[in-house]
């Protein structure tokens, strides 16, 4: 499933973002054929990372040797939220393509969630605010209420409702 920026651009305002982020189902038996699939020089994926990855569930990254271009495959856990979020995926066509998403109050929260981790960053407070304004009449808000305060962003979610100027 597809998250982060890249997905907050296709829900909200468009902004270029350095790396695609996916959230994956993976185990440590396609550690071999994702390596095989991106292999060197052209590409850079540490099995290492991958393995420690998806022990703990944490994330790991694809590096494009030549252009530099990342994705960070963050695998899924067991958590509450994550199992929320990977089941209300769907699929967005996007220049002829079907791409798997997640759902615009996931991408919402997550970005809540991101700010809160690095500090406030304004970079994914607007992408939340973009997807929210631009959302806004098909979101589902009682799942946004309740999984802020799950999440803890219950403050970062009402403060984004009173500066939103919803595009209807």
């Amino acid at each position: 499933m597809l998250t982060g920026s890249y997905v907050s651009s296709l829900q909200g305002y468009p902004r270029s973002t350095h790396d695609i982020d996916i959230v994956v189902l993976i185990d440590q038996s396609k550690i071999p054929g994702l390596k095989g699939a991106f292999a060197d020089p052209d590409f850079y994926l540490d099995e290492q990372s991958m393995s420690e990855a998806i022990q703990q569930g944490g994330m790991f990254n694809l590096v494009e040797s030549s252009g530099g271009n990342k994705i960070d495959f963050w695998v899924l856990t067991d958590s509450a939220f994550d199992r929320s979020r990977f089941s209300r995926r769907y699929a967005e066509r996007v220049f002829g393509q079907a791409l798997v998403v997640s759902s615009p109050e996931d991408t919402i929260l997550m970005k809540l969630l991101w700010a809160r981790m690095s500090g406030g960053s304004d970079k994914h407070r607007q992408d939340a605010l973009g997807v929210y304004e631009l959302q806004f009449g098909r979101l589902d808000r009682d799942y946004l209420r309740r999984w802020a305060v799950t999440l803890g962003v219950e403050e970062d979610l009402r403060s984004l409702e009173e500066k939103a100027r919803p595009v209807e």
